[in-house]
């Protein structure tokens, strides 16, 4: 731990990568663990684009709660760790994998979301947008929704069309910009934390290596081994106590 605080506080870049790991702490359940979305039924349809575009409901039934259910969620202690480290000046930004919109909530001001997010809905017919906001009110409400034959509401547009987060979908390609700046800080990091993540989902997964092959150091947090911990500058299993030393500085 002292070697990672002593790598973040001399460099002169400093990036964080973030996946599931970091929600757990704030009891989101991972979507590939026990309780996860990936265990529903249909699993495999939920955040495919094609199921998408056939059936909605498929989506909204799937995750009404997982996802919908996020406002509830306050920032955890590697949320909360990170913003106190861009706060002391020693964080460029933050990429993530994850769709919770909790680093936002912590009040991060760099977060690109390479997996896209539900912050921005648009719909399919004409693209006119609604936020994460109006879109739980439309669940909770009724409101611009109607039922399918399981009694799932899906939110649609005054044009007939269905409102889509702007979540990468497979069978969609990953959000260019923010995909695009992740590169950008991953190359010019002295230093990259990587936190609750294993590294398996691509391509964000090889981002890590960008920092490597330019003369980078990585520093890996995550209860499981991940690929790259051999060629890691350090790997600890627990991320809450990587929380608590970042906090204490």
């Amino acid at each position: 731990m002292k070697k990672l605080i002593d790598a973040v506080m001399e460099a002169g870049s400093v990036v964080a990568m973030t996946g599931a790991g970091v929600s757990t702490l704030c009891g989101i359940p991972d979507f590939r663990g026990p309780q996860g979305l990936y265990r529903q039924p249909e699993a495999e349809k939920i955040f495919d684009i094609d199921w998408f575009d056939r059936d909605p409901a498929i989506y909204y039934r799937g995750c009404r709660e997982l996802v919908y259910g996020l406002e509830t969620f306050e920032p955890g202690p590697v949320h909360r760790a990170l913003k106190h480290l861009e706060d002391l000046g020693h964080l460029d930004g933050i990429i993530t994998q994850n769709i919770d919109m909790l680093h936002q909530k912590a009040g991060s001001s760099t977060v690109w979301e390479v997996h896209g997010s539900p912050i921005l809905h648009h719909c399919r017919r004409c693209g006119a947008e609604r936020t994460f906001g109006q879109i739980c009110a439309a669940l909770r409400e009724g409101e611009a929704g109607m039922k399918d034959a399981n009694g799932t509401f899906v939110p649609r547009c005054a044009c007939g069309g269905v409102f889509k987060p702007d979540i990468t979908f497979f069978g969609e390609a990953l959000p260019e910009e923010a995909f695009a700046r992740s590169q950008e800080l991953a190359i010019r990091a002295d230093v990259m934390l990587v936190l609750g993540t294993s590294l398996t989902v691509y391509p964000a997964a090889g981002l890590p290596r960008l920092t490597l092959q330019h003369g980078g150091k990585v520093f890996v947090v995550n209860a499981q081994p991940t690929p790259l911990d051999d060629f890691a500058a350090g790997v600890l299993p627990d991320l809450a106590a990587f929380a608590e030393a970042l906090l204490a500085l």
